[in-house]
């Protein structure tokens, strides 16, 4: 089984659409493939199939620090040594006059990266350690009216995060972990791996281990600026890159042509602007789509 990831760095340039069209090239070839939705922060592969998210298959979970008062002796360490920032602790003064100390100190979730320093290192053991959900895995055979692969063997799975978070990195992992696993059930011949926009530790997470990454650019100088950018991070992860030029007939592909000269990489696939395909991303019928030989 092939591993390969799509990604690009910018947003916007069309990593899911060519997550999808590469595969459906693949199904049309025979092939059993696996397209993962790694973006657990705004996933859209589903939306531009026209599909559900389908049947959970894992939920994914981490711990978060909760303050037990009764131990609490309001010494601030939590505070001044958490590295997130997720600890705070207000003054009891309410009003101007009033004489200030501190008070019970207070966690923000949000902001919590779940490392564990805080419950670690208080000295009374206040802080204990509370299991909540983060994100959730979905798997979903790709049978729709909208689809021309209603027989073929593609399937989706899809890494959803729970609510705002820190950090998103481990349900990119556990997403991932299970895509593969899926894979290897289903005897399938490639696993994609959509990616979501950047280069934090989500898309590196998406990025490791993989036979080689598409990346996905335009015509742009934000484009080709941002292509540096991951061509730079996946040779330092040892990653083999292809590129993919979107929308390859607008703008100035000069300066795509010249960051490809610079890494020595490839530009494999050319998209043109098509208003057939932006018809078919905006209504949900990108599963019929075939690059190759048009679509209907």
């Amino acid at each position: 089984m092939q591993l390969i990831s799509v990604t690009g760095g910018k947003g916007g340039v069309g990593k899911s659409t060519v997550s999808i069209l590469l595969a459906n090239k693949l199904v049309r070839e025979g092939k059993k493939v696996v397209l993962c939705d790694l973006d657990v922060e705004c996933p859209n592969d589903h939306l531009l199939l026209g599909v559900s998210l389908g049947d959970v298959g894992r939920f994914v979970y981490a711990q978060f620090p909760k303050l037990n008062r009764k131990k609490c002796a309001k010494c601030g360490l939590c505070v001044s040594k958490c590295p997130s920032h997720a600890v705070f602790q207000p003054s009891t003064a309410r009003d101007a006059g009033q004489k200030k100390s501190a008070d019970y100190p207070v966690f923000m979730p949000e902001l919590c990266s779940s490392c564990g320093l805080c419950w670690h290192i208080c000295p009374q053991g206040a802080i204990e350690i509370e299991k909540k959900k983060t994100g959730e895995v979905f798997f979903n055979k790709l049978r729709t009216p909208n689809s021309k692969l209603e027989a073929a063997d593609l399937w989706l799975i899809t890494g959803r995060s729970v609510g705002v978070l820190e950090e998103s990195g481990p349900v990119v992992t556990a997403a991932r972990e299970f895509a593969q696993d899926f894979a290897r059930q289903k005897d399938a011949d490639y696993l994609l791996m959509d990616t979501a926009v950047g280069m934090h530790c989500g898309v590196i997470r998406a990025l490791l281990d993989v036979d080689y990454a598409y990346v996905v650019t335009e015509p742009t100088p934000l484009g080709a600026h941002d292509l540096a950018l991951i061509l730079r991070l996946l040779k330092k992860l040892g990653v083999s890159a292809r590129i993919v030029l979107n929308q390859s007939n607008l703008g100035r592909r000069d300066w795509v042509d010249k960051i490809a000269r610079d890494f020595g990489v490839k530009i494999d696939w050319e998209i043109p602007f098509s208003q057939d395909l932006v018809e078919a991303y905006s209504q949900g019928r990108l599963g019929r789509v075939d690059l190759f030989n048009n679509h209907d």
